[in-house]
């Protein structure tokens, strides 16, 4: 999400949605992704999903004979056969990095690790594949793992390895992984729903945050009472209990005159709409992610939410008051409501298509040359810039349905 050198028809966005890591590099605070269905948007959420869990838990989860969970492009005789290529440059506590592998079902192929820690790119590791030695390719003594790569297994990374015995910058990039960035679907947001209820347990937590958010986005909800689930104290609620009927919702009751008379609690799961129970699912999330500078990756974001909620939680994000701490929000959508000059800059929106041969390109509007005063919604929508659906005709399908 690094930011092109542009300047943004509205110029508030330059100064909210952008944030400087130094005098060479600046990066944005939120990105969108449109495309058809079938495109590929979700596929890049999965293969960050991937990653991060074989990142963290490849030495640790995973058997000598177990396959390693990539798909290759099945689509192009070139490809089938070749390894998955992975790789992600990131920022750990002012530092640059650059990791990444390749990999098939049944092992590593290659992996490599770099790091900026003056002003050139320096090499910490590379692994590549020899069926007959077991001997790394490169190891800087910075990384401290001289004994550690013989017992990396084919199917394992040896990042993960070396982070398992205790090799301090491998711990620190697996400990950022596993804490700053989450990657969610809104197709699929129950799950979530322990992040706010523990985060609204933990008497470490301003609670108020979220109570607030809920609150303002016009659900109706005046208060909220977490049940206990079983015999477990709430406060020891782990992230990823699934317990039913956990939160209750009050709203107010008012008589035949219209004045208020008390709060009435509903069941979140069986009471409330799939809309609310989505936004109170991932309202913990959200202020967490935003109060602690973490990066959030969400697939189907507009999946049940009102365009205008969309709306408000993107602006959370681009907006120095609401993210002084510059958490990044990167989210897959069909929602061209935010298709807007007013929200983004054009280095923020992104889109997947597909070629005549299946595979999905990425790229970014800042590639057009428009107006500032140009419609983004509108010339997407009039596919002026790709990754919309051609529809056939269809005015005889009833028809063709009888034959």
């Amino acid at each position: 999400m690094v930011a092109a050198n542009i300047v943004a028809k509205e110029k508030e966005l330059d100064d909210n949605n952008v944030f400087a890591v130094d005098n060479h590099l600046k990066l944005l605070k939120s990105a969108a992704i449109y495309g058809a269905n079938a495109s590929g948007k979700s596929n890049l959420a999965k293969a960050l999903s991937f990653m991060k869990w074989f990142m963290i838990n490849s030495s640790k989860e995973t058997q000598s004979t177990e396959k390693i969970g990539v798909e290759p492009f099945e689509l192009s005789t070139e490809t089938e056969a070749l390894p998955s290529f992975f790789e992600i440059v990131f920022l750990l506590n002012g530092t640059k990095y650059k990791y990444g592998f390749e990999a098939n079902q049944k092992r590593v192929i290659s992996e490599w690790l770099s790091y900026v820690p003056n002003t050139s790119l320096t090499r910490l590791f590379e692994r590549v594949y020899d069926a007959n030695s077991r001997k790394i390719k490169y190891l800087s003594k910075k990384f401290q793992a001289q004994d550690i790569y013989p017992k990396t297994r084919s199917n394992a990374l040896f990042l993960s390895v070396a982070a398992q015995f205790n090799v301090e910058i491998a711990e620190k990039i697996l400990d950022w992984l596993t804490k700053k960035v989450n990657i969610v679907s809104g197709l699929d947001d129950r799950d979530h729903l322990s992040y706010t209820i523990s985060y609204l347990a933990n008497k470490n937590y301003n609670k108020s945050e979220i109570i607030q958010l809920i609150k303002k986005l016009d659900l109706g909800i005046k208060q909220i009472r977490i049940k206990e689930a079983k015999n477990i104290p709430i406060e020891k609620i782990p992230y990823h209990f699934k317990g039913e009927n956990s939160i209750k919702t009050g709203h107010e009751r008012f008589d035949r005159r219209g004045n208020y008379i008390s709060i009435k609690f509903f069941d979140l799961d069986n009471q409330e709409s799939e809309g609310t129970k989505k936004i109170i699912s991932i309202a913990g999330l959200l202020v967490d992610t935003l109060k602690y500078g973490k990066v959030l990756i969400f697939d189907e974001l507009d999946a049940r939410l009102h365009p205008l909620i969309s709306k408000a939680i993107v602006e959370l994000f681009n907006s120095k008051n609401t993210n002084p701490n510059n958490a990044q929000l990167i989210f897959m959508t069909d929602d061209t409501n935010l298709l807007s000059n007013k929200l983004f800059r054009r280095d923020q929106i992104w889109f997947t298509e597909k070629n005549k041969y299946g595979a999905t390109d990425l790229y970014s509007l800042v590639e057009y040359k428009i107006q500032n005063e140009t419609s983004f919604e509108s010339d997407y929508i009039k596919g002026r810039y790709g990754a919309i659906p051609f529809i056939g005709d269809l005015s005889q399908l009833i028809g063709e349905l009888n034959a």
